[in-house]
């Protein structure tokens, strides 16, 4: 997969934007707040129609135009792809494939890429919300279904809580409407965690080996914590009958907290080096070191289960890494993997490096060809 052209009309401080990308790696750079960062989040956008940034998609409008556009021509499998995504500050929007009209689902099928930005090496000593938000956006890139699934689960978890906070206030419970969120509950979110432990253990036997080459020496080791599950379930059905009971034992204490107690939205992950939780033990260097194994080993699964390489981009990425890291991960990116950098100079690269790369420099917006 390679993305040969991208095209963007105020987005963000991009307000006229063409770039020619047809280049296996290519660099951008420049200060801060001129735009690198957004041009790889308009490709992002294209892969996941959700920014990594915000969720608030008319926080992507140049002000004050009333829609962005993101035009891009990729090729896929030798055959030449173009997407054209736009949304307004009315919240409508608009996808196409090939100039005709196409679902969400469909759309998000077409570019696949891999994030790695500096905010993504504070994953482990981020919230649980940072480090579900990263499985999610993962798995979502292989199991199309996957995000329909977090949707669904969402939407019947608020309608339960608004049910408990409705009960609170006039003092009457509907039983049997409880009764059905929370078997709706228990089958999507049983789905939910079974997806999620299933590719943790994918890309862990992956970033294993990833992290004891840059290492040497440390073990690395992932758990996924579900605080009803004792890590032994294998089947849905497994998890299925624990979440059950689970919000049965719990009842009386979601009625006075006025919110669903158990579930996917509360897991967590869990990292470990020689035996140690990582964020309480590790350093921040071993710390890192996890984050550019995991990141690595993304790319390894959704090129394995798809059979496309996805697009590697590296927001600002490299002058966070010491020398050691630096070099592990520019070393390992495979030469069918398309990359774009972002960077606020050439100074990190190796002469070696720079001579088969396309260098822009951008300024408030616009780029400008080295």
């Amino acid at each position: 997969m390679k993305l040969e052209g991208l095209e963007l009309k105020n987005y963000r401080n991009c307000a006229d934007l063409k770039l020619d990308l047809n280049s296996a790696k290519i660099l951008i750079i420049g200060k801060n707040a001129q735009g690198k960062t957004n041009i790889l989040e308009s490709i992002y956008f294209l892969s996941a129609l959700k920014s990594p940034r915000t969720s608030n998609n008319i926080e992507l409008i140049n002000f004050p135009a009333e829609k962005f556009v993101i035009d891009a021509e990729i090729i896929k499998a030798g055959t030449e792809i173009t997407l054209s995504c736009s949304y307004d500050k009315e919240k409508s929007r608009s996808l196409k494939i090939n100039g005709v009209k196409s679902r969400p689902k469909d759309f998000k099928q077409v570019l696949k890429t891999v994030l790695f930005s500096a905010a993504d090496l504070m994953l482990l000593r981020g919230t649980p919300q940072d480090r579900r938000d990263w499985l999610d956006r993962a798995i979502s890139q292989i199991y199309p279904a996957y995000d329909e699934r977090l949707s669904k689960y969402d939407k019947i978890r608020v309608q339960k809580n608004n049910l408990l906070k409705e009960s609170a206030k006039n003092g009457n419970l509907n039983e049997t409407l409880l009764d059905v969120y929370n078997e709706q509950l228990v089958i999507t979110g049983s789905n939910i965690i079974y997806l999620r432990k299933k590719f943790l253990k994918e890309i862990e036997k992956i970033a294993i080996e990833k992290h004891r080459t840059i290492s040497e020496t440390e073990d690395l080791k992932i758990d996924y914590d579900c605080s009803f599950l004792d890590g032994s379930e294998t089947e849905i059905d497994e998890i299925a009958e624990k979440f059950k009971l689970t919000l049965e034992e719990r009842k009386l204490e979601e009625l006075r907290r006025c919110q669903a107690c158990a579930g996917p939205h509360r897991d967590d992950i869990i990292f470990y080096i020689n035996g140690n939780e990582a964020v309480k033990f590790a350093s921040q260097g071993q710390q890192r070191t996890i984050v550019l194994a995991l990141k690595l080993s993304e790319l390894d699964i959704i090129t394995g289960k798809t059979g496309d390489e996805p697009i590697l981009l590296l927001d600002d990425v490299l002058a966070e890494l010491d020398d050691i890291r630096q070099n592990y991960l520019l070393k390992s990116i495979s030469q069918n993997t398309q990359t774009i950098i972002t960077s606020v100079d050439t100074v990190l690269f190796e002469d070696e490096f720079l001579q088969d790369v396309k260098i822009y420099k951008i300024e408030n917006g616009k780029i400008i060809e080295n």
